[in-house]
């Protein structure tokens, strides 16, 4: 080849490369880009046909699946098995193979029959393999006019970089599959464990107020209903959402949260509604508000009361019409999603004084769950004790092992007007104060230890007064020493002759109180 031809032919070659790098690099579909490579070849290069085969494993064979120049049914005809003809011997040996005159050659087999259009004594045939992870997947060939042997070796070396670009782009592309793939299922996994986590059944209580609630979770969860959750603060109306959103057909969308109380005034309409760019001094960008980022899946919006009546006008039509309007915007924008509301406002005595619609409150409450306060469940209060200690002692990394008794008694008589968040909130704090795995009496807040909050006003002797706390400091050591005696003195720095007459003096016997040890296996 002449110099100059040579210089020619490779600065073709590397605008042809760059291309093709741009082809592979773009977002189109990879079959897409496959066939503008062919295409770029037969075009920048003076090349006939370009076909790419695959092999496919299941079959043993190897097909023609992307093509430049060959029609649709010459396409299916283009099958050979591994072995067969020069693409089989190219996918068997994992070598190039080069035909200089595609007439005179007994191998080439010419399935698909588009070789008998061309001039066979002048045509070459070039076939090169390609390789994902050094395992032959499939080749890359064309059909080129002969013209000299050595410009043959140039196609040669070409098309090899240009099957290792297409296999490296197979490679990046199996790989972002396969992550994609674990990210799926890595989702499908946690929306199971949210699932099952927040399943109605799950919530903490046995009293008949919390089994209503679970039966009322369960009936609505399925459809698109709205929602109103009723009832004082602190009482798990969040905790109601969740269940809710997770047992729905919408579980794998968002869940937006907004808590309209501790929104300033004049931020609330541009949260939930959103703005255009320039609308407002500030407002340098566009920013969705959280119904459209809710779209497709559910809304909670706590503290309903608390809006403003130019949002509740708003927010009715965003009910109505399932339609936003940002701030600065001109066009409204349609949003699917469920709302879920939440207040501890008497919605109906709002209505009555004007400071809430009616037509709003009918809108919201179409399906109402009322939860009630804490002080109307009582026998409800041990169990959350326990899901709080054993959840506060994983996360503060501390061995507890109970309540103590004096302690239940403290929380069984208390009125709870924080509900549930309040009786979370003293666990954790006797968790942190304990250091023996046991929340004893003093552990709680003061707000439980007064007789105004607890309902037990002192009352009898000092003597007597002092003779209860005493059985219970010495009744707590039998418990941790299993009755035993020496053992007990011992957890308080005592001796047991000084502790046996203690007992005596308070009619404890301390046989009542003796476990069997753990047996070892």
């Amino acid at each position: 080849m002449p110099a100059a031809t040579r210089g020619d032919y490779a600065q073709r070659q590397i605008a042809t490369l760059y291309e093709i790098g741009q082809v592979l690099g773009s977002g189109t579909q990879f079959e897409d880009a496959l066939h503008g490579i062919l295409k770029l070849l037969c075009d920048r290069l003076a090349m006939r046909l370009g076909t790419i085969s695959l092999l496919h494993q299941g079959e043993g064979q190897v097909a023609v699946d992307i093509a430049y120049g060959l029609s649709k049914s010459e396409m299916k005809r283009g099958r050979y098995k591994v072995g067969e003809g020069i693409t089989g011997r190219v996918v068997d040996t994992g070598k190039p193979v080069i035909v200089p005159r595609i007439g005179s050659e007994p191998l080439f087999l010419d399935r698909t029959g588009a070789h008998k259009r061309t001039a066979q004594g002048q045509t070459s045939f070039i076939c090169v393999p390609l390789l994902l992870r050094q395992e032959v997947i499939g080749t890359l060939s064309i059909d080129t006019p002969y013209e000299t042997d050595a410009l043959l070796q140039e196609h040669v070396r070409l098309l090899s970089i240009v099957a290792a670009m297409i296999g490296q782009a197979v490679t990046a592309r199996r790989r972002a599959r396969e992550e994609r793939g674990l990210l799926l299922d890595e989702n499908q996994r946690l929306q199971r464990e949210l699932r099952e986590r927040f399943h109605p059944a799950n919530l903490i209580g046995n009293s008949r107020p919390m089994q209503e609630i679970g039966e009322l979770i369960g009936q609505v969860a399925a459809s698109d209903a709205t929602v109103l959750l009723r009832g004082e603060s602190g009482t798990g109306k969040e905790l109601v959402t969740d269940a809710i959103h997770f047992n729905s057909a919408r579980a794998h969308r968002p869940l937006v949260k907004v808590h309209l109380a501790a929104l300033p005034e004049t931020l609330v309409e541009a949260e939930l509604f959103g703005y255009e760019k320039g609308a407002f001094t500030g407002a340098s960008s566009t920013r969705l508000g959280r119904f459209e980022r809710a779209h497709g899946g559910t809304i909670f919006l706590d503290e309903i009361g608390e809006l403003t009546p130019a949002v509740q006008v708003k927010l009715l039509r965003v009910i109505q019409q399932r339609e936003v309007e940002r701030l600065g915007g001109s066009e409204p924008i349609a949003v699917d999603l469920r709302i879920i509301a939440a207040t501890h406002v008497n919605l109906e005595e709002a209505v009555a004084r004007g400071t809430f619609r009616g037509d709003l409150f009918y809108r919201l409450n179409v399906f109402p769950i009322f939860l009630p306060p804490l002080r109307e469940r009582p026998s409800d209060i041990l169990q959350l004790a326990d899901h709080f200690l054993e959840r506060y002692a994983r996360q503060h990394g501390k061995d507890m092992k109970r309540i103590s008794t004096p302690a239940i008694d403290m929380l069984t008589r208390y009125h709870w007007p924080g509900n549930v968040r309040e009786l979370e909130n003293c666990i954790e704090r006797a968790v942190i104060l304990s250091s023996d795995g046991v929340v004893h009496g003093h552990h709680l807040p003061p707000s439980l230890q007064t007789a105004e909050a607890t309902g037990t006003r002192v009352s009898g002797t000092f003597e007597a007064l002092m003779g209860a706390y005493e059985r219970e400091i010495l009744v707590e050591a039998l418990k941790n020493a299993r009755g035993n005696v020496a053992g007990a003195a011992r957890r308080l720095g005592t001796t047991p002759r000084i502790f046996a007459y203690r007992l005596s003096r308070l009619d404890i016997d301390p046989k009542s109180y003796r476990s069997p040890a753990p047996t070892r296996r």
